[in-house]
């Protein structure tokens, strides 16, 4: 806005002598309005005039970058999948004789969730068994009368034909109470199907059948979902850029497959600020994925908390290699326009320059800059809505804060 001052010239005053004439003083009554025109009229004709001056620069707040060691991470998006789920079904027909746990239930391995009707593969179990009894005294019998044929047969009392046959019987002895044996182990494997046991520590979902109902009659039956919690994996996928980079940083660092599944991997929630969630890397796909361009890589988690929930979409982070130097400014600073992003500079001349920037991570609340600005350069960090690249300000020195950026570390 132009600011104009008033200047008088002096030059032009007109003495109050001469301004005394006989009507004025004559007509005294009259004076006051008239020596008001008289001036106006002087002031309007004495050459006055409005003289414009440019307004000081602003005062405008500039910092160098913040220059401190930084651990680069590879962020990504991936979600939460459980370790195991499995569905318990019933293997065996038979009535629901009763379920043993309440919908939702948290429960151990082993644990009996539901029992089917029991007594019809009990007596089974109690007739293989008797099956056995039967074919163990044949087998005995048996075995003395071959016994007893090789004897005569070695002081030719008896036939050879007599010796073969009673072999023979022998051996069918011995193979019928084999099959008992497998007739009993068939019987105890039904009869452990009728109770369905958790088969690892786990929730388990709502029953999908009531007391008293027939399962198990032609195909299986399922009965509800036992899902593991803790642990927890989290899947998500890196590019094929990243992951060469990953191979030269564990080429140089020299690093063993063991050694790679000790690498820490932080996620958090969409819901969560930064990454509360501490695991370690635990699978990396053999091969990239053709149709992406990228690679499954998993990381596992104790999740004693039970804050990660199977498909929950999470924020990833793992490091890329050890700490190095970065330059951050304020995250707030950074502006975008159809060319990318920037920040405005102050050159030595105090007029403000706009910066192309290539960003990197968040830290607290500071962007690393990976390339645009160098460590001495003034970075603009007020007034941002004021100011324009072009402009000549008054440069107010300030110094950004560490804390900022320790927060997020």
């Amino acid at each position: 806005m132009a600011v104009f001052h008033e200047q008088r010239l002096s030059a032009c005053r007109v003495s109050a002598n001469e301004r005394r004439g006989g009507r004025i003083s004559r007509h005294s009554r009259w004076r006051p309005s008239l020596l008001t025109v008289f001036a106006a009229l002087a002031l309007s004709g004495c050459g006055e005039r409005n003289a414009f001056v440019p307004p000081p620069p602003p005062k405008v707040e500039v910092a160098a970058p913040l220059k401190q060691p930084v651990v680069r991470y590879l962020q990504e998006t991936g979600n939460a999948a459980a370790v195991n789920t499995t569905t318990l079904v019933a293997r065996v027909e038979g009535f629901i004789q009763s379920i043993n746990y309440n919908d939702g239930d948290t429960v151990k391995a082993g644990q009996t969730l539901f029992v089917i009707e029991q007594k019809p593969y009990q007596l089974a179990l109690e007739q293989a068994q008797a099956g056995m009894s039967s074919a163990e005294a044949t087998t005995k019998k048996s075995k003395a009368d071959y016994d007893r044929q090789v004897d005569l047969a070695a002081k030719n009392i008896s036939s050879q034909a007599t010796l073969d046959a009673a072999t023979a019987t022998y051996d069918a002895a011995v193979a019928s109470q084999k099959q008992a044996q497998v007739n009993i182990d068939q019987a105890q494997l039904n009869l452990g199907y009728t109770e369905v046991k958790a088969p690892f520590d786990g929730i388990v979902t709502e029953r999908l059948v009531s007391l008293g109902q027939l399962v198990g009659q032609g195909t299986p039956t399922t009965l509800a979902t036992i899902v593991q919690l803790q642990p927890i994996y989290v899947n998500f996928y890196v590019s094929e850029a990243d992951v060469q980079t990953i191979r030269k940083n564990m080429q140089a660092r020299e690093m063993t497959a063991e050694e790679l599944k000790k690498i820490p991997v932080e996620v958090g929630l969409q819901s969560e600020t930064g990454y509360p969630h501490k695991g370690t890397l635990d699978y990396v796909a053999p091969t990239i994925t053709t149709a992406t361009g990228t690679l499954l890589v998993r990381g596992i988690f104790t999740n004693e908390h039970r804050a990660l929930l199977p498909g929950y979409f999470v924020n990833v982070r793992v490091p890329r290699g050890k700490e190095a130097d970065a330059l951050l400014v304020p995250d707030r600073v950074i502006g975008s326009d159809q060319a990318g992003r920037y920040v405005l500079v102050a050159n030595k001349d105090n007029v403000l320059e706009q910066r192309k920037v290539v960003l990197g991570q968040q830290v607290g609340d500071l962007r690393v800059i990976e390339k645009g600005i160098a460590a001495d350069d003034r970075v603009v960090i007020s007034d941002l809505m004021l100011v324009v690249a072009g402009q000549t300000i008054d440069p107010v020195a300030k110094t950004i804060a560490a804390s900022e950026a320790g927060a997020g570390q």
